[in-house]
C-alpha cells in the first residue's frame, strides 16, 4: 500500500471487534496503527484539538499503546470497556493516565473507574498475535479489550481523557443527535436548523 490508498477488508463472520481488528493484520503489518470507530463520532471542542491529535501527541510522547477514554456516570459502565486507571503522566497537552487493566463491560459494582473506551487506539502489531489465540469474551465475541489487557504490563498503555464531545451513532437516536448537534454549531445554518426544530415542536 501507498500513502493514499484506500484498502477494504471484509470481516466474513461478526465474531466481534477485536476479529475484525485481526482480519486487516496483512494490511498493518509489524507498524503501529491507529483504530476509529465509525459509529464513534467525536468532535473537537471549540479551539481544540481533535481525539487522534491528542493521542499522536501523547504517542510521540510516551509511545506504545494509547486508547481513548471519557468519564460517564457509573450507572452507564456496563454498557462500555473500561479502564483500571494508574498514575497520571505529566507534562502532556491533554490528560494521560497509565492504564493498569482493561474490562470489558463490567457490572457498575466491580467497575474499577468510570472511564471508558471511547473508540479512537494507537496499538503495537503485537495485538495482532494476541488475537490470533484470543478467545470469546463478552457477548461471546472475540474481544479487543480482552487482547488489549493481556498486553499491559508487557508494553506501555496509556489512556487519553478526550475533552470535546462524543456521540453514540451506533442507534438512531444518538445519530439524530449527532446531527442536530452539529447542525446547530455551524454559523451558516444553525439559525434555520434550530428555528426548524421548533416550529417542529409546537
Amino acid at each position: 500500500a501507498t500513502p493514499g490508498d484506500v484498502i477494504a477488508v471484509r470481516q466474513q463472520v461478526p465474531l466481534g471487534l477485536g476479529h475484525a481488528i485481526w482480519c486487516a493484520r496483512a494490511i498493518v503489518g509489524d507498524e503501529p496503527f491507529a483504530i476509529f470507530l465509525p459509529d464513534e463520532l467525536m468532535v473537537a471542542r471549540k479551539g481544540g484539538s481533535g481525539c487522534m491529535k491528542q493521542m499522536v501527541e501523547a504517542y510521540n510522547q510516551v509511545g506504545g499503546n494509547l486508547i481513548s477514554v471519557l468519564e460517564v456516570p457509573m450507572e452507564q459502565v456496563s454498557s462500555y470497556g473500561v479502564i483500571d486507571p494508574g498514575a497520571q503522566v505529566t507534562g502532556s497537552g491533554a490528560t494521560l493516565t497509565e492504564v493498569r487493566g482493561l474490562v470489558e463491560k463490567p457490572a457498575q459494582a466491580q467497575a474499577p473507574s468510570n472511564k471508558i473506551l471511547s473508540g479512537r487506539y494507537i496499538l503495537q502489531p503485537e495485538v495482532m498475535r494476541v488475537l490470533e489465540h484470543q478467545g470469546t469474551g463478552a457477548g461471546g465475541e472475540i474481544q479487543l479489550t480482552d487482547a488489549m489487557a493481556k498486553m499491559i504490563g508487557t508494553q506501555p498503555f496509556h489512556a487519553v481523557t478526550f475533552d470535546g464531545a462524543r456521540y453514540d451513532c451506533g442507534s438512531k437516536t444518538g445519530f439524530v443527535e449527532a446531527t442536530l448537534a452539529i447542525a446547530l454549531a455551524r454559523p451558516d445554518m444553525g439559525a434555520e436548523v434550530r428555528a426548524i426544530a421548533q416550529r417542529l415542536l409546537g
